[in-house]
């Protein structure tokens, strides 16, 4: 669930969808200007991502300011497997979250991975995978603090530059969801 309101004036999580591509394309190419996602990668997660059979989930992170509405933030999760109706548990893969570089430590990067794992614990995945650049040590630290374990290395994952991807796993991700702190919509993360 995202929140619906915001009463603090920090930036209001939403689901994403196809009128915020173009915004998160300029966001994305900001901040992986040598591998950033195309319009089509978005647009093709996207199309999974609402109705019965859905197997995404995406968020932006909207701020509002003087100009109007500005995305600071987004995120997104890919559930595969079927879950519990035919015994295999599903698994979900972080397939990107990024903080615009103004809002880096304030909790932003914590808050959009709260919703991924709420999202991860709806579709029942069993397990949350995800990669992540090996000198990006502030990435590392966030998934830590919420449980995740490094189990492996991508050699040459990230293009270009031949970069290794950290390969991490958190097993149950609805235990490492932060329960929300009587009279307040969340608990912040800092991330």
């Amino acid at each position: 669930m995202t929140e619906a309101a915001n009463p603090t004036g920090r930036p209001v999580l939403r689901e994403m969808r196809w009128w915020d591509i173009e915004p998160v394309l300029e966001l994305e190419k900001d901040l992986f200007p040598e591998d950033a996602w195309s319009r089509g990668m978005f647009w093709s997660d996207l199309a999974h991502a609402r109705g019965p059979e859905a197997t995404r989930r995406y968020l932006v992170a909207v701020e509002t300011t003087a100009e109007g509405e500005r995305i600071v933030g987004y995120a997104g999760l890919a559930a595969a497997g079927t879950g519990s109706d035919s015994g295999f548990p599903a698994v979900g893969d972080v397939q990107t979250i990024a903080v615009a570089r103004g809002h880096w430590s304030t909790g932003l990067g914590g808050r959009l991975l709260t919703e991924l794992l709420r999202a991860a614990t709806a579709f029942e995945c069993a397990e949350v995978m995800l990669e992540c650049r090996i000198d990006n040590v502030r990435a590392q630290k966030l998934y830590e603090r919420f449980g995740f374990e490094a189990i492996g290395f991508r050699r040459g994952y990230y293009q270009p530059g031949n970069v290794d991807a950290l390969v991490m796993r958190l097993t149950d991700p609805s235990t490492s969801v932060p329960t929300p702190v009587q009279g307040t919509q969340e608990t912040e993360n800092n991330g």
